[in-house]
């Protein structure tokens, strides 16, 4: 695998706080039928070429991918023994392409993700041409072991419309014997002709049960909680484990619950709380916090647009306006480090407004 950097010590775009990477995640908790969906379909011998692993963001579309990625890599003969008698994508972790995949040092699979910039010291906040780039120049060459090219993609919602236009050629025209492997936390907002030349696999929100588990498997500090707060995080997460494992740090719950009380009142304002919330997530400091605050905003407008899907279909466009202009604020506000002060604000301003249209 080529590294995207030098520096391995460098944050990483595609890992959360000091989770286990889903490349080290041993254990795929609740999505035993897409595994045996990928599964049947390598055994097939007529494995689409493109896929995209769509749902909620923290539910293991990452860890299934890589999971994926390395029962490839690991058994290239479909007709193997270990193929045949499979049970599931698992891997031996001490299996010696494992261990190169977790070390990235795996040359015939690739990874594009957002990177490090070296001067501002930050991540970049899209997938940029020049990443995709470098998975082109892989695929102009013959798979270094003869067997399968992989392509890792974390996430598609990161690409950018130069970015995304050079992968679909790559796609439209890919080598034999070659796997693109997709992440999309929102698949409906990936380039359609992306989309129509992918086979899509969606993944449903995980069980509470089952997101207790994943954190369990993460280890500390989410192994140390107690059983009632993981819990009571798992649920509020509502199938996300990265959703939980945030509520989880800090203050995350008593925010979640915070803000859940604004949105509740709304087309209705408490202009006083709004305000004093902004002045919490301003700073470094507060970065996990107004990640906590944006997923809760997009949690509430998604279950207010499923509960009102059986209305007029008019009721839902103020909701899916002020959601693409809420993420299209959050991206230059984290690009250009600009004060988020006015971003909460005019969250709740645009959020009260959508109330009031849908209402009308």
């Amino acid at each position: 695998m080529k590294r995207a950097r030098d520096d391995a010590a460098v944050p990483e775009s595609d890992r959360f706080l000091d989770a286990p990477h889903p490349r080290d995640t041993e254990r795929l908790f609740g999505h035993d039928a897409a595994q045996a969906r990928l599964l049947d379909a390598y055994r097939s011998n007529r494995l689409p070429q493109a896929w995209i692993i769509g749902g909620r963001e923290g539910i293991g579309k990452a860890t299934l991918a890589w999971h994926f990625a390395r029962f490839v890599l690991a058994y290239p003969n479909v007709n193997s023994a270990e193929v045949r008698h499979a049970q599931d994508l698992s891997v031996p972790p001490d299996h010696p392409v494992a261990r190169r995949i977790s070390s990235l040092s795996h040359g015939d699979l690739t990874l594009t993700r957002r990177e490090w910039d070296p001067k501002s010291k930050k991540l970049f906040t899209e997938i940029r041409a020049p990443d995709v780039r470098r998975l082109i120049d892989l695929f102009r060459q013959a798979a270094g072991e003869g067997g399968w090219r992989i392509s890792l993609l974390d996430s598609a919602d990161d690409l950018n419309k130069t970015s995304a236009n050079a992968l679909l050629k790559l796609i439209e025209e890919p080598p034999s014997r070659s796997l693109f492997l997709m992440v999309a936390h929102r698949p409906a907002y990936v380039l359609p002709t992306i989309r129509s030349r992918s086979r899509m696999l969606h993944l449903e929100p995980l069980q509470p049960t089952d997101v207790v588990r994943a954190m369990k498997q993460a280890g500390e500090p989410w192994s140390r909680a107690t059983v009632d707060d993981l819990t009571a995080a798992a649920e509020r997460g509502q199938g996300s484990v990265r959703e939980a494992m945030r509520l989880l740090d800090g203050k995350g719950l008593a925010l979640a619950r915070r803000l859940e009380a604004l949105l509740a009142r709304l087309p209705d304002v408490d202009w006083v709380e709004v305000h004093d919330l902004a002045d919490i997530l301003v700073g470094r400091d507060g970065q996990e916090d107004f990640e906590t605050t944006l997923t809760t905003v997009f949690d509430w407008i998604d279950a207010t647009v499923r509960r009102a899907s059986a209305g007029s279909p008019a009721s839902l466009a103020p909701y899916a306006e002020v959601w693409e202009k809420i993420a299209a604020s959050a991206r230059e506000t984290e690009a250009y480090n600009l004060d988020r002060r006015p971003l909460i604000l005019s969250i709740f301003a645009g959020l009260a407004a959508a109330a009031r249209a849908a209402r009308a």
